[in-house]
């Protein structure tokens, strides 16, 4: 008969912990959706994150970028060539400022998308 050490079962607990969780998020997810982003700029916070991590914007145009993401919000950010859109405030139980998308360019080619926060 085959017996499981206790080593065992910690390491596998940890482990179906860390799959159940990672599951979790990538099921809870939002998804960038151009209509829901255009639409409602108010909770724009909860696609941000996955515009950043896929990659999306990274090697569009300026031109480009306008046409995913709509007209940009006011340009905060001196000599750098960007576009930022207001994403809204995410719930939280700690204080926190208004926080906004940031794409920069180089050579009309976006190189970085970020999240930036603002602090009240």
């Amino acid at each position: 008969m085959f017996r499981i050490k206790k080593y065992d079962k910690v390491v596998l607990f940890f482990f179906a912990a860390i799959v159940i969780g990672f599951s979790l998020i990538w099921l809870f997810e939002e998804r960038f959706d151009r209509d829901e982003w255009i639409t409602n700029p108010r909770t724009r916070y909860k696609m941000a994150d996955h515009i950043v991590s896929s990659d999306t914007l990274i090697g569009k145009t300026k031109e480009e970028v306008i046409f995913i993401l709509g007209s940009p919000d006011a340009d905060n950010l001196i000599e750098v060539d960007h576009v930022s859109y207001d994403i809204g405030k995410a719930p939280s139980f700690f204080k926190s400022g208004e926080r906004q998308l940031v794409v920069f360019f180089e050579s009309n080619l976006a190189f970085e998308v970020a999240v930036v926060s603002s602090e009240d």
